[in-house]
């Protein structure tokens, strides 16, 4: 257009190019490859889709996998209420920098990380279960988490870009301490919730930015003491969940905690940590020394599992299962 502006100025008429040669079968007046919507994150479809929100949720579906569960069903979009449920500060016209301008889909995709994520909130704990990402033999394994805390009482585990989380996680934090330092109470874990999928919902109506391509389990506990579990996704919604998995193999894990999980399931803090590690087991194939858990508990910090405490649990479950086989076998014959 700032040529033809040029040519009219001129009064002289525009230079054109040779025509590029229409795609077999394309239809008259169709859109070109190069002007197609899926470049575009704040143009509809004709068919009502935006593509580049679609990618970032097919990205994050090859992404790690991440569980979360907890005693009672919220609606969608409910909280604990009382101070800090509000509005988020960062909620407010504009958009602040960000990812830069959006990826092909192919390449996209590529740079997802294949690992799954479980977590589940129980009575009075809630537990983030991943897939550890394998590490070069001379990386320090502390250098790459899917698990990470927000506040004091509230923690965050993403399937997606962990470039994409690291700019989300940093925004979260700073709004966790701006809102302790202004209301001198600590966030609720809806309020950050929201706040999230405020920041990510601004990237899909924005010109010369991306979706975030990443997908949330954000877990903690109120100023009430009460559990919270909440996912957020690249289109920038949210909803409290009893139990939850994201990632690959999201489906599957899912389907296995809405068969298992039950009041009783969750009766103990153990039982909790057990189900989360039976969940991943349904899509980890190499048992514990490649599953990553984070515990917290009612006004204590956020503590990651090491190795020796999965593996002592793994192995409790392993033990469970031949007694099953055992007594199964026994009515059988």
């Amino acid at each position: 257009w700032r040529r033809r502006a040029r040519a009219r100025a001129r009064g002289g008429v525009e230079r054109r190019g040779p025509a590029r040669p229409a795609a077999a079968g394309a239809r008259p007046g169709a859109p070109s490859a190069g002007m197609s919507y899926d470049r575009a994150i704040t143009v509809f479809s004709p068919d009502g889709h935006l593509f580049q929100v679609e990618y970032a949720q097919e990205a994050v579906k090859k992404g790690s996998t991440a569980v979360s569960g907890g005693r009672q069903r919220l609606a969608p979009g409910h909280g604990g209420g009382g101070r800090g449920v509000g509005r988020p500060r960062g909620e407010r016209a504009g958009v602040a920098m960000g990812p830069p301008l959006g990826l092909a889909p192919c390449l996209w995709l590529r740079l997802m990380a294949a690992l799954p994520q479980v977590g589940v909130r129980g009575r009075d704990i809630v537990v983030l279960g991943v897939e550890k990402k394998s590490v070069a033999k001379l990386q320090d394994e502390r250098t790459v988490r899917k698990i990470c805390a927000l506040d004091d009482n509230v923690c965050m585990a993403f399937a997606g870009l962990t470039a994409d989380a690291r700019i989300v996680i940093n925004r979260a934090r700073v709004e966790c301490q701006s809102h302790r330092l202004t209301v001198e109470d600590p966030v609720t874990v809806e309020y950050i919730t929201r706040y999230i999928a405020s920041l990510k919902q601004r990237y899909t109506q924005s010109n010369g930015r991306r979706p975030f391509g990443i997908s949330a389990l954000i877990v903690g506990f109120d100023f009430d003491g009460t559990p919270r579990l909440y996912q957020t996704d690249p289109s920038g919604t949210y909803h409290a969940w009893k139990a939850n998995a994201i990632g690959r193999g999201a489906k599957s894990v899912r389907e296995f905690l809405e068969k298992n999980y039950t009041d009783e399931a969750i009766e103990t803090d153990d039982l909790t940590v057990k189900l989360v590690i039976k969940a991943l087991l349904e899509v980890v194939q190499s048992g514990g020394k490649n599953i990553e858990l984070a515990v917290m508990r009612r006004d204590q910090p956020l503590k990651i599992l090491n190795p020796e405490e999965i593996e002592k649990y793994v192995a409790e479950i392993e033990k469970e299962k031949e007694e099953n086989e055992k007594k199964k076998q026994k009515k059988a014959s």
